[in-house]
Protein backbone atom coordinates (compact mmCIF):
# COMPACT_ATOMS: atom_id res chain seq x y z
CA UNK A 1 0.00 0.00 0.00
CA UNK A 2 1.58 3.27 -1.36
CA UNK A 3 2.27 5.53 1.76
CA UNK A 4 1.96 2.74 4.33
CA UNK A 5 4.05 2.99 7.59
CA UNK A 6 5.51 -0.83 9.27
CA UNK A 7 2.50 -0.68 11.18
CA UNK A 8 0.07 -0.82 8.14
CA UNK A 9 -1.08 3.02 8.61
CA UNK A 10 0.09 5.90 6.95
CA UNK A 11 -2.70 7.70 8.07
CA UNK A 12 -0.46 9.52 11.33
CA UNK A 13 1.92 10.89 9.06
CA UNK A 14 -0.17 12.25 6.56
CA UNK A 15 -2.06 13.91 9.49
CA UNK A 16 1.10 15.26 10.59
CA UNK A 17 1.83 16.82 7.16
CA UNK A 18 -0.92 18.53 7.10
CA UNK A 19 -0.81 19.97 10.17
CA UNK A 20 2.45 20.98 9.17
CA UNK A 21 1.48 22.64 5.76
CA UNK A 22 -1.37 24.09 8.23
CA UNK A 23 1.14 25.50 10.81
CA UNK A 24 2.96 27.47 7.22
CA UNK A 25 -0.19 28.38 6.13
CA UNK A 26 -0.56 29.85 9.32
CA UNK A 27 2.54 31.86 9.15
CA UNK A 28 2.01 32.93 6.59
CA UNK A 29 -1.08 34.54 6.52
CA UNK A 30 -1.28 35.21 10.27
CA UNK A 31 -1.48 38.86 9.88
CA UNK A 32 -5.21 38.41 7.97
CA UNK A 33 -8.61 36.63 8.86
CA UNK A 34 -7.19 33.38 9.65
CA UNK A 35 -10.29 30.26 10.21
CA UNK A 36 -10.29 26.95 10.70
CA UNK A 37 -12.04 26.43 7.44
CA UNK A 38 -9.64 28.61 5.47
CA UNK A 39 -7.01 26.69 6.74
CA UNK A 40 -8.34 23.17 6.13
CA UNK A 41 -9.56 24.24 2.68
CA UNK A 42 -5.75 25.55 1.87
CA UNK A 43 -4.43 21.91 3.28
CA UNK A 44 -7.36 19.90 1.78
CA UNK A 45 -8.80 18.39 4.80
CA UNK A 46 -12.03 18.30 6.38
CA UNK A 47 -11.81 21.14 9.71
CA UNK A 48 -13.35 18.76 11.96
CA UNK A 49 -9.92 16.76 10.94
CA UNK A 50 -7.44 19.31 11.12
CA UNK A 51 -8.60 20.52 14.03
CA UNK A 52 -8.20 17.24 16.19
CA UNK A 53 -4.81 16.26 14.04
CA UNK A 54 -3.66 20.11 15.06
CA UNK A 55 -4.21 19.60 18.49
CA UNK A 56 -2.68 16.02 18.93
CA UNK A 57 0.14 17.34 16.65
CA UNK A 58 1.12 21.03 18.18
CA UNK A 59 -0.73 20.58 21.78
CA UNK A 60 -2.33 23.46 21.28
CA UNK A 61 -5.75 24.34 19.78
CA UNK A 62 -6.33 25.82 16.35
CA UNK A 63 -7.13 29.36 17.14
CA UNK A 64 -4.57 29.03 20.47
CA UNK A 65 -1.83 28.62 17.89
CA UNK A 66 -3.04 31.19 15.67
CA UNK A 67 -3.01 33.73 18.45
CA UNK A 68 0.55 32.79 19.43
CA UNK A 69 1.42 32.99 16.32
CA UNK A 70 0.08 36.85 16.38
CA UNK A 71 1.67 37.23 19.71
CA UNK A 72 5.19 36.20 18.00
CA UNK A 73 5.32 38.95 15.60
CA UNK A 74 3.83 41.42 17.59
CA UNK A 75 6.96 40.86 19.91
CA UNK A 76 9.09 41.37 17.34
CA UNK A 77 7.61 44.39 16.22
CA UNK A 78 7.59 45.38 20.09
CA UNK A 79 11.31 45.15 20.28
CA UNK A 80 12.47 45.93 16.96
CA UNK A 81 10.21 48.92 16.25
CA UNK A 82 8.76 52.40 17.07
CA UNK A 83 5.21 51.38 16.12
CA UNK A 84 2.74 52.53 18.41
CA UNK A 85 1.07 49.31 20.07
CA UNK A 86 -2.81 49.91 18.49
CA UNK A 87 -1.10 49.50 15.14
CA UNK A 88 0.70 46.83 15.72
CA UNK A 89 -2.30 44.79 17.20
CA UNK A 90 -3.49 45.14 13.70
CA UNK A 91 -0.78 44.85 11.77
CA UNK A 92 -0.42 41.40 13.49
CA UNK A 93 -4.01 40.70 12.75
CA UNK A 94 -5.94 41.34 16.43
CA UNK A 95 -9.33 42.56 15.97
CA UNK A 96 -8.99 44.52 18.45
CA UNK A 97 -6.35 46.57 21.14
CA UNK A 98 -8.44 45.12 23.78
CA UNK A 99 -8.27 41.46 22.69
CA UNK A 100 -4.22 42.58 21.81
CA UNK A 101 -3.72 43.21 25.22
CA UNK A 102 -5.89 40.55 26.98
CA UNK A 103 -3.44 38.17 24.69
CA UNK A 104 -0.40 39.65 25.29
CA UNK A 105 -0.56 39.42 28.99
CA UNK A 106 -1.80 36.00 29.07
CA UNK A 107 1.11 35.48 26.95
CA UNK A 108 3.84 37.35 28.51
CA UNK A 109 2.54 38.21 31.69
CA UNK A 110 2.73 41.71 31.07
CA UNK A 111 1.54 44.38 29.00
CA UNK A 112 2.79 45.09 25.54
CA UNK A 113 3.69 48.04 27.18
CA UNK A 114 5.90 46.57 29.87
CA UNK A 115 7.18 43.95 27.36
CA UNK A 116 8.61 46.69 25.14
CA UNK A 117 10.36 48.23 28.12
CA UNK A 118 12.03 44.88 29.33
CA UNK A 119 13.52 43.89 25.54
CA UNK A 120 12.98 40.25 26.24
CA UNK A 121 11.60 37.80 24.22
CA UNK A 122 9.53 35.54 25.79
CA UNK A 123 6.59 32.52 24.80
CA UNK A 124 8.04 31.35 21.46
CA UNK A 125 5.92 28.67 19.77
CA UNK A 126 9.02 26.82 18.12
CA UNK A 127 10.84 26.67 22.25
CA UNK A 128 6.57 25.27 23.20
CA UNK A 129 6.72 22.87 20.82
CA UNK A 130 9.99 21.24 22.01
CA UNK A 131 8.76 21.28 25.53
CA UNK A 132 10.94 24.10 26.40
Amino acid sequence: MAGATKHGHGRPRRAKIAVLKALAFIQQHATKKVSLGKVAKAVKKHPNYLSEQFKQVTGLNFVEYVARARFEKACDYLLNSNRRISQIAFTVGFQSLSQFNRTFKRFSGRSPTQYRASGICAGRIDKILRGE
